[in-house]
């Protein structure tokens, strides 16, 4: 359990403690399972999401030789949240958290043996300062031919805890985005199985960026449209690395559910960007 390593007082809580974890105890050949990142935060510490926003650097493992036959997927990322560096708003994680990873371990692999999984984490871990740092991370689980795999009591259920709160796309809203000089719009409007919200409740969704064309540090303006439809009012970031965007990609966290049976907390939105002066 993350939690037994913590000491015993919060002035003593190291800003990061960082661990890989197993959702099983043992692995089937040729069947994909999970591990994760498993981070702690100190009181008051942060660490990025996988678009940090205008400061930060994101989690990440770089895998030391993976056994033969072994394939790791990328991290699937959680919901992010809020954050502070020092008076900066960025995209990441003050909560506990675990960073799913998808390993698949070939159909040939010989039960009875063990197998290591090793890697260097990176990572930057920020308060009103930041802390940069590397850590060497490994597992190691038997291999076993059972006709299902067990779950490791300890994580099972937090790394599928994780995954449900990955954000997805959704056929229940459309999405619409324009771009002014300053600004970009972004107009959801509601479908079949959409949730009703309410305009207190759209005062609180949050737009995280996922390609950077929309400034994290700056407010948001949210408005509850006549037939249910939410405008989003966001700051267009003053740098773009490359030609101009044509489309924009992004989350919209509402923790009441984007769904009319109050799922998926968070929408994933990739849509057209159009000038605003072509919008009617």
């Amino acid at each position: 359990m993350l939690a037994a390593s913590l000491p015993a007082t919060a002035e003593d809580d190291p800003p990061l403690t960082l661990s890989l974890v197993s959702e099983v105890t043992s692995i089937q050949p040729g069947h994909p399972f999970y591990v994760g990142l498993a981070l702690h935060h100190g009181q008051g510490w942060h660490t990025y999401w996988k678009f940090p926003g205008v400061v930060g650097v994101p989690t990440s493992i770089k895998w030391k030789n993976l056994p033969p036959g072994f394939k790791a997927d990328p991290i699937t990322w959680p919901e992010p949240q809020s954050v502070l560096m020092f008076q900066i708003k960025a995209q990441g994680y003050e909560r506990d958290v675990v960073l799913p990873i998808k390993i698949t371990p070939p159909a040939d692999l010989a039960a009875g043996t063990q197998i290591t999984l090793a890697g260097k984490a990176a990572y930057m871990c920020c308060n009103r300062q930041c802390n940069p740092g590397f850590q060497d991370l490994s597992l190691t689980l038997p291999v076993k031919a059972t006709a299902a795999a067990v779950a490791n009591p300890e994580w099972h259920d937090k790394i599928h805890h994780e995954l449900d709160l990955r954000p997805r796309s959704s056929s229940a809203w459309a999405a619409t985005a324009s771009e002014g000089k300053d600004t970009i719009v972004i107009t959801l409007k509601p479908g079949a199985g959409a949730s009703t919200i309410s305009t207190e409740q759209a005062a609180k969704i949050l737009f995280f960026t996922e390609d950077g064309l929309v400034d994290s540090d700056k407010p948001q303006q949210v408005e509850r449209l006549g037939d249910g439809s939410l405008r989003f009012t966001l700051a267009r970031t003053e740098y773009i690395v490359g030609g101009k965007p044509t489309s924009i990609t992004g989350v919209l966290l509402h923790t009441s559910g984007w769904k009319a049976d109050g799922t998926l907390r968070c929408l994933r939105v990739e849509t057209a960007l159009v000038p605003l002066t072509a919008v009617k």
